[in-house]
């Protein structure tokens, strides 16, 4: 293994099992921890500092290779609160092992090992025969192999999974599927049907004035439902967004580069040697700009015009598309494929652009100190918005997202009070809180028109279903709802076929409708169809039964799906229940605010 790399990424998750087995079994126990100390308890368990940031680096860093945006304030409290979780989790799921007497021997770590390897391994092609994987050759690996340390990372691995899947088991015992309900779920997913429909559209076919909603009903209905009038804590905030969006001077400052490398390229430079060089394109300028070979219309319109109209082999002058400036050379083209490499040059911030926009942040915080919001824009020309928030929906336009300011503005900030800048992805931005508004109910006066519009959309719909009904003889006597086609406005329409599971166009997505419709027989029309705001008439025209010969093929399969959704479910269920039940000290708060270099785990806390 020494002399393959790659292995080092394939054990990655093994690893970290490994670490949580050899660093952090002592912590477990409470007799290890430097620094920080203890950050907290579950159950009287010590949950060290370096448990939490062992689990705080593995997900940091998986959520950091899966995007290419840095990771925002927001993003590091989940991450925080994440890695938190896990290790209680973690340790509730210890003690557990340990109340039921839950234990791994030697033989069913060595048989696991030996036949049922963790997925990155029997994945990798190292160990597959003609795409399969073969377990000969993993187990000649496991046999010859001189690597102790994987060895000793592997069965790590597996005594710590082997217990948990029996704890899995036990925790999820008495999950079976008859083979009645998996065909059930089947035909669900499976059976298809073809309808001709009528839909009324009571909102808009029945006047206004053909119903009467009256004060008192809607009193009633509010007294009925006040719970639906509940009004979340809000905040009306002035706010200056400075964006960091490139400006138009960055946008002349790429297309001149884009211009400078086209005349190098043009003057005999070595393409891909510029491209390496210069290209933000990292995948085609690694390959010298070379994009490979792709479709007419699979580019950017832009793009795709010199691919497949500018002459072969000769640089073309700069294009711009959405994502920057294009130096284009087509290499081969036939028929409706082409060849071509570039040279992208993205519209970014240039420096100096960028640090214009960082002293303008630093001046506005500075004068937010002893100014109004609106007096330090004044001086510094910027403008400013005025908007309400709450804590389910924290946006500002023109910033996108602000956790931090939500956090200033609900939890530390008194009215006229100005934030310090905060910084997100898309701006900095600044606040001054104008007023706070705890969660309440909504008075009946300003409830009342969206009450009088939900009663009277009610009574239309009850309107519309006593045409259906007088209409619905008419359509059985002619054996068709085609016979209704232009009656009064009405128009018949068509749709599937479809299954159970899938959006039905005109009569929408698992309602009553679209039950109604797999209930009918073929060509028979079916009663009045009511739903929350519209009503139907609906013939079965075709249905197709799902094949009981493919079910029967995937049956195992689907059965072992179901059971493993469930046991998912049982186990987040008992997990929740668990949490619920102990005794959990969190002091992460307190002992991060601890002075420097005081160790904050003292005793007498627990």
């Amino acid at each position: 293994m020494r002399e393959n790399t790659k292995w080092i990424m394939l054990v990655t998750a093994i690893a970290f099992v490994a670490l949580m087995v050899f660093e952090w079994g002592m912590d477990i126990t409470g007799q290890s921890g430097a620094g920080f100390g203890e950050l907290g308890r579950v159950n009287g368990t010590p949950v060290m500092y370096e448990q939490y940031q062992a689990a705080y680096r593995n997900l940091y860093d998986r959520v950091s290779r899966s995007q290419a945006q840095p990771i925002s304030s927001a993003q590091n409290r989940e991450i925080e609160e994440a890695a938190w979780n896990e290790l209680v989790n973690q340790v509730l799921i210890q003690q557990e092992l340990g109340r039921r007497g839950i234990r791994v021997t030697d033989q069913e770590v060595r048989d696991m090992a030996r036949f049922s390897p963790p997925q990155d391994l029997a994945m990798d092609p190292l160990f597959q025969t003609d795409g399969q994987f073969d377990i000969q050759k993993y187990q000649d690996f496991l046999a010859n192999s001189a690597d102790e340390l994987f060895l000793l990372q592997l069965e790590a691995f597996y005594r710590d999974m082997i217990p948990r899947n029996k704890l899995l088991r036990q925790v999820s015992s008495g999950i079976y599927f008859t083979d009645a309900e998996l065909w059930e779920q089947y035909r669900f997913d499976n059976e298809r049907a073809q309808v001709r429909f009528i839909a009324f559209n009571p909102a808009e076919r029945v006047p206004d004035g053909a119903v009467d909603v009256t004060e008192r009903e809607i009193e009633d209905w509010y007294d009925e439902h006040q719970e639906d009038f509940q009004v979340p804590a809000q905040v009306e905030v002035k706010y200056v967004a400075l964006t960091k969006a490139p400006l138009r001077e960055d946008s002349l400052s790429a297309a001149e580069r884009a211009r400078g490398i086209y005349e190098e390229l043009r003057a005999g430079a070595d393409f891909a040697e510029v491209a390496q060089r210069e290209s933000s394109d990292e995948v085609s300028a690694a390959n010298g700009g070379d994009l490979g070979t792709f479709a007419r219309g699979q580019m950017v319109p832009a793009f795709d015009s010199v691919a497949f109209n500018a002459p072969l082999n000769r640089v073309q002058e700069p294009v711009e598309t959405s994502f920057g400036f294009h130096v284009v050379e087509v290499l081969t083209r036939s028929g409706d494929s082409a060849q071509a490499r570039h040279v992208l040059v993205p519209v970014e911030r240039t420096n100096e652009s960028e640090i214009r926009l960082l002293t303008l942040a630093d001046s506005l915080e500075v004068l937010g100190e002893s100014m109004t919001l609106e007096e330090a824009a004044a001086a510094l020309d910027v403008p400013t918005s005025q908007q309400v928030m709450t804590e389910l929906f924290p946006f500002l336009a023109g910033v996108g997202q602000v956790s931090d300011g939500l956090d200033w503005a609900f939890r530390e900030a008194s009215p006229e009070e100005v934030s310090p800048v905060f910084e997100d992805q898309q701006a900095f931005y600044m606040m001054e809180l104008v007023t706070s508004t705890p969660e309440g109910f909504q008075p009946l006066e300003s409830a009342s028109p969206t009450i009088r519009d939900f009663l009277r959309l009610e009574k239309k719909v009850e309107v519309s279903r006593a045409e259906a009904e007088e209409l619905l003889a008419r359509a059985r006597d002619a054996g068709s709802l085609e016979a209704l086609d232009g009656v009064d406005g009405l128009s018949v329409a068509m749709a599937g076929p479809l299954s159970r599971s899938e959006f039905f166009p005109g009569l929408g997505y698992q309602n009553e409708a679209v039950g109604a419709a797999f209930g009918l027989e073929p060509n028979e029309i079916g009663n009045p169809v009511v739903t929350d705001s519209n009503v139907f008439l609906v013939q079965l025209l075709e249905k197709t039964q799902a094949d009981s010969l493919a079910w029967e093929e995937q049956k195992a399969n689907q059965r072992a799906q179901s059971v493993f959704t469930v046991q998912q479910q049982r186990l987040d269920q008992w997990i929740a229940a668990m949490r619920e039940a102990a005794d959990i000290v969190d002091r992460r708060e307190q002992v991060f605010q601890a002075p420097q270099g005081q160790n904050a785990s003292t005793g007498g806390i627990f």
